[in-house]
């Protein structure tokens, strides 16, 4: 069977969730669109002499929930090790437990869906950690160019999902300050980008350059804090500026 495809609208959805429940739910269900059965993130904040904030939300199974939360299993884990000091969203397997000396791990979680899944985390100013996995249990696609496909669409997925992680989970005290002004030019390129255009075609309706649809999304990117396009959208979306 052919994974559904994905959508601007998925992570639309995603990236403008109101609650935590919704969040939740939006996100299992764009995984499940990309054929994984089990999806997990959680944002994390650093607190020097304080305890640090840690929330999670997904579907882990039930069967697997208490297991899962061993402090000791943790430590060893190579994706969890991988996930502290990269950037980068990799792939896991069995190989990867094997070749990392934890194969026992691998056969302990495999039974209960986690066989094969990319998981990647987001390291954002103000010590804050955004991290996301999906898992399944059948393999991974063969060819480059599905891959490939996949890899970006979750990374997208993740921009999204990390700006809604914080509105959402996060306590009042712990978000950013959410003061911004936008000018007119820089809300209508916004919209227009939200609205899945490029900046040739957002140029080309609002009769501009590229270039200067180019300098007003940088603009109102420095503006609100973030740092591409498709975060400006969203942040933009839920202070209500378009």
């Amino acid at each position: 069977m052919e994974p559904v495809a994905i959508r601007h609208q998925d992570y639309l959805d995603v990236g403008t969730s109101p609650d935590r429940d919704t969040f939740e739910r939006r996100l299992i269900g764009f995984a499940q669109k990309m054929e994984f059965g089990i999806v997990s993130a959680a944002i994390a904040v650093d607190r020097p002499g304080e305890r640090p904030i840690f929330v999670m939300i997904g579907n882990t199974p039930a069967s697997f929930l208490e297991a899962s939360q061993r402090p000791e299993d943790a430590r060893r884990d190579p994706v969890m090790k991988r996930m502290r000091t990269s950037s980068v969203p990799f792939i896991y397997d069995q190989r990867l437990y094997v070749d990392d000396g934890a194969g026992d791990l691998w056969e302990a979680q495999a039974p209960h869906g986690y066989r094969t899944g990319v998981s990647m985390a987001l390291h954002l100013p103000a010590g804050r950690h955004f991290c996301l996995g999906v898992d399944r249990e059948a393999p991974l696609p063969s060819t480059d160019v599905a891959l490939t496909r996949m890899m970006a669409d979750l990374q997208l997925l993740a921009v999204f999902a990390q700006e809604t992680a914080i509105r959402v989970l996060l306590p009042t005290s712990e978000r950013e300050s959410e003061a911004a002004t936008l000018t007119p030019r820089e809300r209508q390129v916004l919209q227009w980008t939200r609205d899945g255009k490029t900046a040739w075609e957002v140029g080309a309706i609002l009769g501009m350059s590229e270039n200067t649809v180019n300098f007003h999304l940088k603009n109102a990117t420095s503006k609100l804090g973030v740092t591409s396009k498709h975060q400006a959208v969203l942040k933009a979306m839920n202070l209500g500026l378009i």
